[in-house]
């Protein structure tokens, strides 16, 4: 297949094959760790707070437990740690979620004839239960490594130099996918190009040492490293599997009206941290039902807003008509359909107003299309909260 670069998306070096990682890279296992903890430190009267996810990331699981029997002072050795909380995450391991694009992804290379690797700080036998709850997940990779099979596991070049070495190809025609910063490292370290994903939110300055820093999988895009790209976009949007959010309209910050002229209908995200820990920042679009006045077009940004700097994870939908009047209180339901691009910041606040109503041209113009535009019917949109 040919194909052109465009001058906004210069190509950085060609490759042959991809190694990707696995936990928060493809699969969203953040929740399940968080709730397995919790469960467990509570024997001990102590809290799971989230703060060691940091410096657990991407670390060995011997070196994940040694960093949370140490910080939570508990009773225990790093390998007994591991021998009890090991049965309470192997129940939940078929119902880990895979991360948006994943499947895309995957999908995309093997069909592409791309090889791909699959390797990992977890056990092999871990890795091959949960990859073996994603149909076609398998049977896409040539190898898989578990970090059992290599002396030392990520920070280390290892698993990646014997990836290689299995692939029968050279480090430097490999692309490594990550989540981590010692994936990052392990990568670098082993001489391949690597495009990060941080899994942790506002983490992405970190991860200096990467070639590429993305959102989400949803913006990879496999043309800048002189492969295969994506045929899926559609006029400047990536259709998605509809999923579904409501409740009652919240006045939330008030800046959409006031500072930027737009004016939003904020949600609250009470009830909705599982669902918005696994949908990366960015923006929306699709179709807003109001329970006394009809169906409407809508736009919306999940995320920070790194321009106001939130310190919490926000839904902002912009309907997109006229209302005489506010509606806060009002049941609001949204049925997401498509995506646009991942949350950026901006030098001024003029930059932020141009791009968002970019965003609205792009949202109204694909939402007329058919594969949009047969959601407006959507029962979820008429229905009570």
């Amino acid at each position: 297949m040919i194909f052109r670069m465009s001058i906004a998306n210069p190509l950085k070096k060609l490759v042959k094959c991809v190694i990707l990682d696995l936990d928060g890279t493809l699969l969203s296992t953040d929740s399940i760790m968080s709730d397995v903890l919790k469960g467990y430190l509570v024997k001990y009267g102590k809290q799971w707070d989230g703060r060691e996810a940091t410096k657990i990331v991407g670390t060995t699981p011997l070196e994940a437990a040694a960093t949370i029997a140490e910080d939570y002072k508990l009773p225990c050795t790093a390998e007994e740690l591991i021998s009890e909380i090991t049965p309470m995450f192997s129940k939940h391991w078929c119902n880990i979620k895979a991360l948006p694009g994943a499947n895309r992804l995957i999908k995309h290379f093997s069909s592409h004839e791309v090889p791909m690797a699959l390797a990992s700080n977890s056990p092999r036998e871990n890795i091959e239960t949960k990859i073996s709850c994603h149909p076609g997940w398998k049977e896409s990779f040539s190898v898989i490594i578990g970090g059992d099979e290599v002396r030392s596991g990520k920070p280390s070049p290892e698993i990646f130099l014997e990836a290689a070495k299995r692939l029968n190809v050279e480090p430097s025609s490999c692309l490594v996918i990550e989540d981590s910063l010692p994936g990052v490292t392990a990568g670098k370290a082993a001489h391949m190009e690597v495009v990060a994903v941080p899994s942790l939110p506002k983490q992405s300055h970190l991860y200096v040492a990467a070639d590429e820093v993305i959102n989400s999988l949803l913006d990879l895009r496999p043309e800048k490293w002189g492969l295969s790209p994506f045929q899926d976009w559609i006029e400047g949007t990536l259709p998605l599997e509809p999923w579904y959010i409501g409740g009652p309209v919240t006045k939330g910050f008030g800046r959409g009206s006031k500072v930027l002229g737009i004016p939003t209908a904020n949600l609250s995200t009470d009830g909705y941290s599982t669902l918005l820990s696994e949908h990366p920042s960015g923006v929306y679009f699709g179709w807003a039902g109001l329970s006394t006045r009809g169906v409407f077009k809508m736009v919306m940004s999940i995320g920070w807003n790194p321009y106001f700097n939130n310190t919490e994870k926000t839904i902002e939908p912009w309907l997109l008509h006229d209302f005489d009047e506010d509606f806060y209180g009002e049941e609001l339901r949204l049925v997401i359909v498509g995506y646009i691009r991942p949350e950026a910041n901006f030098p001024t606040l003029e930059g932020l107003i141009a791009k968002i109503h970019e965003d609205k041209k792009i949202a109204e113009t694909a939402l007329d299309l058919p594969l949009y535009s047969k959601y407006r019917d959507d029962p979820y949109l008429r229905s009570s909260v």
